[in-house]
């Protein structure tokens, strides 16, 4: 059974194979998680409604987590704008934390009802949640008889999944056994570190969870499988073109005969057809997917692209891209010719130089620039060199942090910085409240007002540290505190009007020859891709002045991944000095440092990860036959 196609959808990459012989999953590629959604919600709406006009319940198996909010959303919409009625559904959480209060902020039960639950008309005798309390004498018990509920319902007939770095579904972490059930079980570390962020830190994440089974799950009559991101790209790629193994749980959905992965853009990256689609299938050659193809041939052939020959392209897939352009030297002075223009030292545009083939315009020879940053250190971890070159050769250059980042900083940092202005002997009642509120604060506990603000206040300080440090005039430093953010935990309120107004507003204050903004969607907690729509929004209100029409928008990515080198339109090289530089500028942003709370999947600090990056994209480079730098930063231009 295919997705039920309510609404018009784009399916990725247009021309090519929607599955291929690598693919032993049925899967469906969408061009943004938000269409996605939509169209799986409405297939579980249709669903319901079928159910209920036979008169029969309708048996959800329900996933939590940040892949299936938007669907929650959209259902609630259909329940609140269109009448859908969720009287005659029964519900089954996959999982929940072991020990867990239902009121805690942390827990599934809590989740479940503030995205959904609390919003429509599901009677709370329906609803079944994993009792995170259950005592431990009385675990294997009530886990029977959670699997007996099910299946006095007449089982599942559709169950939400989403998917874990891991592979695991569910709490299935790897060496689950596929005739599982719903069991307590001890969680991996990796899926800990993912949840760190929710908790505040990963010494807050319970160690155990009680979980659905494969059993349980492969027993649903219909399954649909979330994927959203680049970070989840090589699991999904293992799990629909691999072999069935434990260590991979999500493959034992191979053997199920309706299950149909739902992915986004980022998140398909690394399947056969998406990644070297030639192959799979003859192919329709744009420059992107030549660049894509030699690109991969070097890399695989370990040669520069000078060096390919008519045989590399043969061998391995590609004869018909050399039949459509001749010889491989051409092609290969072609491709050399696109990537060496694409180096530049000058990123606002070299003065009184020949511009058509650098990526930047030469005029004007002094541009007015917004760095948009997301939170207060993504511009020097980011794109610490280029902004550090923007400045050197004389560009008016803004920085736009555009949230606080109060929730980055540890209670710890935080009590140090209250005890030293105590310590100053200023009378201060407020000093007071902070170093009591933390110091009597409970896990998971929302920080206080006051509290929020002294760590918005570090963060501040520690940018304008590092801005001046860097050159720049604290009058071009601009601080928003889009509303979005500041809910004092790692769950925002949604994009607003009034978070795309102010966004809007500096752009047409400063009206700027160049915007660089954060297009790193892979960010943990979401914050970047929020970040990245309000600018988007303001962009779209905006287009029709005037000013827009000399404004390039360039996207950079953040600590967690790079641009691959077929989609980069402007790198700029940086010398051992300016690597040097850049580090110190991101040292200045001490809260963030030695101990991070949002460290992600990556062990290594912020820094560290974003000089390996920017070396490693110079050695890309180096390895396709360009010149070899100490480190580059990577851009994509963004057309509107």
């Amino acid at each position: 059974m295919k997705l039920n196609n309510t609404t018009k959808i784009k399916f990725k990459p247009a021309g090519q194979l929607e599955e291929t012989r690598f693919e032993k999953i049925h899967n469906v590629v969408f061009n943004n998680s938000n269409e996605a959604s939509i169209t799986v919600a409405h297939e579980i709406a249709k669903l319901i409604k079928d159910k209920a006009k036979e008169n029969k319940p309708c048996v959800l198996g329900l996933a939590t987590g940040s892949s299936p909010i938007r669907i929650y959303e959209e259902l609630i919409r259909l329940h609140k704008e269109e009448g859908l009625s969720f009287s005659n559904v029964i519900s089954f959480n996959l999982d929940e934390y072991w020990s867990m209060q239902s009121d805690n902020l942390q827990s599934y039960h809590y989740f479940m009802h503030e995205y959904l639950f609390d919003h429509i008309d599901i009677l709370p005798e329906n609803i079944h949640v994993p009792d995170g309390t259950v005592q431990p004498d009385e675990v294997n018990q009530y886990c029977i008889d959670y699997d007996l509920k099910i299946k006095s319902y007449g089982g599942l007939d559709f169950q939400l999944l989403g998917i874990g770095r891991t592979g695991h579904i569910g709490f299935n972490e790897p060496g689950s056994h596929y005739n599982s059930g719903t069991r307590s079980i001890t969680l991996n570390h990796i899926t800990r570190e993912d949840a760190a962020p929710a908790f505040l830190g990963i010494k807050n994440v319970p160690r155990r969870a009680i979980t659905m089974g494969i059993s349980t799950i492969k027993s649903a009559k219909r399954i649909i499988l979330l994927g959203w991101g680049a970070n989840k790209a090589t699991v999904l790629q293992k799990t629909i073109e691999g072999e069935i193994t434990s260590q991979i749980p999500a493959t034992y959905l191979q053997n199920h005969q309706n299950t149909t992965f739902v992915l986004d853009e980022e998140a398909s990256s690394e399947l056969t057809r998406i990644k070297t689609p030639w192959l799979v299938t003859s192919c329709v050659w744009n420059d992107e997917l030549k660049k894509k193809a030699i690109f991969w041939l070097c890399e695989k052939q370990q040669k520069p692209i000078l060096k390919l020959t008519d045989k590399d392209f043969n061998d391995n897939g590609m004869s018909n891209l050399l039949a459509s352009e001749g010889r491989a030297y051409d092609l290969n002075i072609k491709i050399f010719n696109a990537l060496q223009h694409t180096i530049t030292g000058w990123p606002g545009g070299k003065p009184n130089a020949d511009d058509s083939h650098r990526p930047e315009r030469a005029t004007p020879i002094k541009k007015r620039v917004i760095i948009f940053s997301p939170h207060p250190d993504d511009d020097v971890i980011s794109m610490g060199g280029t902004f550090d070159r923007l400045v050197e050769q004389g560009h008016e250059v803004h920085i736009v942090y555009q949230t606080s980042g109060n929730i980055a900083v540890s209670d710890e940092e935080a009590l140090k910085f209250a005890e030293v202005t105590k310590s100053l002997q200023i009378k201060d009642l407020v000093i007071d409240k902070i170093i009591n509120d933390i110091k009597k604060k409970t896990p998971n506990q929302i920080d206080t007002k006051e509290t929020r603000h002294l760590k918005g206040k570090i963060r501040r300080a520690e940018s304008l540290a590092a801005t001046r440090f860097l050159g720049l005039p604290d009058k071009n430093v601009h601080f928003l505190d889009l509303p979005f953010y500041e809910t004092g935990t790692v769950k925002k309120k949604n994009l607003s009007d009034q978070d795309i107004t102010i966004v809007k507003n500096i752009i047409q204050k400063i009206q700027p020859h160049q915007i660089y903004a954060a297009g790193d969607l892979a960010d943990p907690h979401g914050t970047h891709k929020v970040c990245l729509d309000a600018i988007f929004a303001a962009i779209d209100v905006l287009k029709p002045e005037k000013f827009m029409n000399n404004c390039w928008v360039w996207l950079y990515r953040g600590a967690w991944y790079e641009w691959e080198s077929h989609e980069i339109d402007m790198v700029v090289p940086m010398s051992p000095d300016q690597v040097l530089k850049k580090r110190l500028a991101i040292f200045y942003h001490q809260s963030q440092k030695d101990g991070v709370m949002f460290q992600g999947d990556d062990a290594r600090e912020f820094w560290v990860r974003a000089e390996d990056r920017n070396r490693e994209t110079a050695k890309k480079y180096h390895d396709l036959g360009m010149a070899d730098y100490a480190a580059m930063e990577a851009f994509k231009r963004y057309y509107f």
